[in-house]
């Protein structure tokens, strides 16, 4: 089957609010056609409920979204043309996974040959062609997601929706599946976005990530640039394991960490209330003298198979976590307990942002 023509998601000024609460706070987004958005934030950030005023499930006390050209702030859901896979998967228990494929289908009254070509079809594209007759109950928890999925795709939808959908699943069958549907996503075609509180599941399977915090978009942008330029002390944060260190501002490209000044390949925040973003894999370690090294205690030391993890203070008793990974060539030059060491930072890697956002 051809791939279908995505539509395009144009979010403006949304603010939504639940009695004296905010939720959303003046959002506005924009989704190009086919692209893979991910929703990213912690609990009570807005991202399920943006995701729903796409749907049409919940309507927007102000604001507008567009799909292309066509206004359908307040059109319902099922008027919309979306695929929607949902936490809970919300399948039938009582039909085979075949009529919970066709579900959808049948309710847009399509001809009997072409939801039996449909069904087979979205099943083919999950890996599931063997299982149309089987009943929901007798599927593990990948094979039920796979369903889901097979539904939301099964009438070619332009736009797919898709709220944790693989919150229920063990960790290594979670990261097989990310795996899958972003494939899925690249065969498809349709725009697609996706919620998620997982950063690793956003950074896997994203073309851009719209972090939210307290109901506003905090950045919106690719894997690489929010997690190794993040926004705001609140995204380096979240995404991925990161120390903010307080440092005082030198000039635009430097900055003095206790009294070290290292080097910054971006430009420096003109603020006094800067942290230094630090993240584990991004450190190394080095010789007293070289470019951008700083000098630690290391407190202790712990193995943990393929990586040692050290903790260590900076200066006047900045803690710090650092881990390396074990190799023989390295693990007899690890410093010990109560031993002082030197970690360098590349200058690319020295990234500073406000402690407040703004």
């Amino acid at each position: 089957m051809p791939n279908v023509q995505p539509f395009a998601i144009s979010v403006r000024s949304v603010s939504k609010r639940f009695g004296a609460t905010t939720v959303l706070d003046d959002v506005s987004l924009d989704v190009a056609e086919g692209e893979f958005v991910t929703l990213l934030g912690p609990s009570g950030s807005g991202k399920t409920t943006l995701l729903n005023i796409i749907a049409g499930f919940t309507e927007p006390n102000l604001g507008s979204v567009h799909f292309g050209a066509e206004e359908v702030t307040r059109l319902p859901p099922h008027r919309r043309g979306i695929g929607i896979v949902f936490q809970n998967y919300a399948l039938f228990p009582h039909m085979s996974v075949a009529d919970n494929v066709a579900f959808p289908l049948k309710a847009r009254r399509l001809p009997a040959t072409e939801i039996g070509e449909r069904v087979a079809w979205a099943l083919s594209l999950v890996k599931l062609a063997g299982y149309s007759g089987r009943r929901i109950g007798e599927l593990s928890g990948g094979q039920k997601q796979r369903v889901a999925l097979a539904r939301a795709i099964g009438f070619r939808p332009r736009l797919i929706l898709m709220d944790e959908p693989l919150s229920a699943l063990d960790k290594q069958l979670r990261e097989h599946m990310q795996i899958e549907i972003r494939a899925l996503h690249d065969r498809l075609g349709a725009t697609t976005v996706y919620v998620t509180h997982d950063q690793r599941e956003a950074l896997t399977m994203s073309h851009r990530i719209a972090v939210l915090n307290q109901g506003r978009i905090a950045q919106l942008a690719d894997p690489e640039e929010i997690y190794n330029y993040p926004a705001d002390a609140f995204v380096a944060d979240f995404i991925g394991e990161a120390a903010l260190i307080p440092v005082e501002r030198i000039d635009d490209h430097s900055v003095r960490l206790e009294g070290t000044i290292l080097r910054c390949g971006r430009p420096v925040p003109a603020a006094k209330d800067l942290l230094l973003v630090l993240r584990s894999e991004k450190l190394r370690l080095a010789a007293a003298g070289k470019e951008n090294a700083f000098p630690v205690t290391v407190r202790s030391r712990v193995f943990q198979g393929d990586s040692q993890l050290l903790m260590v203070e900076i200066g006047s008793g900045v803690p710090l976590t650092f881990r390396l990974s074990t190799h023989v060539d390295t693990d007899g030059q690890l410093p010990h307990p109560g031993q002082q060491a030197y970690l360098s930072l590349h200058p690319e890697h020295a990234f500073v942002v406000r402690t407040h956002s703004g």
